[in-house]
């Protein structure tokens, strides 16, 4: 889907607000004047998209502080333990918010991990990755003491700390673990890492903008939050007239009409938009009933594939540390159903450990809340750590049931759950090969 981005809104509503101070001359007081440029259901569409990524943001920010989270203080969680829309199940997670200013950095202690996946991860207040710390980004500093530091900062810090500037006062961080098969040693690390202010920062407020239920869509009430939204500046360019926009948008809905206009275009047009867009993430591109976006974490002036990864998995990483793909269609081209049961094989020569360099799984989350489905096993994921059976021929099938299917390894059965239509999420973690370039896709899900 082709998302135009408007250019004349903004100019339109300037030039008519300017002609309405201005004393028009006798001569020309007799003529009509001309009305300004109408808001189109195109400019609402847009405007909609762009702001609600970053309310998206916004309310997993209310809820986090809600739930207990500290500015510039992590909080570990136990595995498992996190509520936003398709989490990773295989990493014990550790989460923060930082502010800084211009005379205070976070500082950040990353214990030695090896052979074990780890990340540091920042993200700004739209959802756009800024940095990682971790031994690809670091391969000579891979732990030890950082400085998280607005860019320019005049901040004097402890020798051997590796300083890294970002372009945001305000900052989301995932801590991130691979649990591997001890999980024991893997919340060993996850405790070890610390993060504290280097001196007094002055501490941002928590936007107090929209609330809405995870996998809702509000309507014209979206653009009531806008001023407070936009107080996050935006660190890709080209997105002022967007912006402008959303604003024009927001003082236009104080007419009561114009409100209920607007509403009703973004019910119809932004709703309809946005469905349109879904199955390829935005501008991605799909094979064998999976999907894959064409970016993820870091997005340009891609604002719709932002907020389409933002409202159904918020906290994407950058492409060179993950790539995702999203499964949703059998083998007969239809969504996937909770009743049925699925499977899909690997051949022997494209088994998935030949596509990442740390480790790979799959997950299943409900398609309207995006939340790991419940079973009887408590088992929510499968990986290259679980306990799999390989077929004869040195492929590997993996199940998705209900039931434990016939014949089906009980380590190579991911339960599902009746009256969940559900989506498959696999992760590549160190993606590598096909991964990489984007030639690979995986196999169909076959219903059996």
């Amino acid at each position: 889907m082709s998302m135009r981005l408007p250019t004349a809104l903004g100019a339109a509503a300037a030039t008519w607000l300017v002609a309405a101070c201005l004393q028009a001359p006798l001569a020309l007081a007799q003529t009509t004047p001309a009305a300004p440029a109408a808001i189109t259901d195109q400019d609402i569409s847009d405007a909609y998209i762009y702001l609600f990524g970053r309310l998206l943001v916004t309310r997993q920010q209310q809820l986090d502080f809600k739930d207990g989270l500290q500015w510039n203080t992590l909080h570990h969680r136990k595995p498992g333990a996190v509520a936003w829309a398709n989490p990773n199940l295989d990493v014990a997670y550790s989460e923060a918010w930082v502010g800084i200013d211009e005379n205070s950095c976070t500082l950040v202690s990353v214990p030695k991990v090896v052979d074990r996946y780890y990340t540091v991860q920042f993200l700004n207040g739209w959802g756009e990755t800024l940095a990682n710390i971790n031994e690809r980004e670091f391969p000579k500093h891979p732990d030890g003491e950082f400085a998280v530091c607005l860019k320019d900062a005049k901040v004097s810090l402890p020798a051997g700390t590796q300083r890294i500037d970002v372009p945001a006062r305000t900052l989301r961080v995932l801590s991130r673990v691979e649990l591997g098969k001890d999980w024991s040693e893997a919340e060993r690390l996850q405790h070890q890492f610390t993060m504290r202010p280097s001196g007094s920062p002055k501490l941002p407020e928590v936007p107090q903008t929209l609330m809405f239920a995870a996998g809702q869509l509000p309507g014209v009430e979206a653009f009531d939050s806008a001023t407070v939204a936009l107080q996050e500046p935006d660190i890709n360019p080209g997105m002022e007239t967007q912006q402008a926009n959303v604003r024009a948008i927001a003082a236009a809905i104080a007419d009561p009409a114009e409100r209920a206009r607007i509403d009703k275009s973004i019910r119809t047009v932004a709703f309809a938009n946005i469905a349109k867009a879904s199955p390829l993430m935005g501008h991605g591109t799909a094979k064998n009933g999976w999907a894959r976006p064409a970016t993820s974490g870091v997005y340009g002036n891609d604002f719709l594939t932002r907020t389409l990864v933002n409202y159904g998995g918020i906290w994407a990483n950058n492409q060179k540390e993950v790539v995702y793909y999203r499964g949703t269609l059998d083998d007969q081209g239809q969504p996937l159903q909770s009743t049925q049961s699925y499977s899909v094989t690997f051949p022997a020569d494209q088994l998935p450990d030949t596509l990442a360099n740390y480790y790979w799984s799959i997950t299943v989350t409900d398609s309207k809340t995006f939340l790991v489905l419940p079973n009887p096993l408590n088992r929510f994921s499968l990986n290259d750590q679980a306990d799999l059976k390989y077929n004869p021929d040195g492929s590997l099938t993996l199940y998705f049931a209900p039931e434990q299917p016939k014949d089906a390894p009980q380590g190579n059965w991911l339960p599902t759950q009746p009256g969940h239509n559900y989506r498959m999420i696999f992760r590549f973690y160190g993606p590598k090969n096909g991964a990489v370039s984007g030639d690979y896709y995986p196999p169909v899900i076959k219903r059996s």
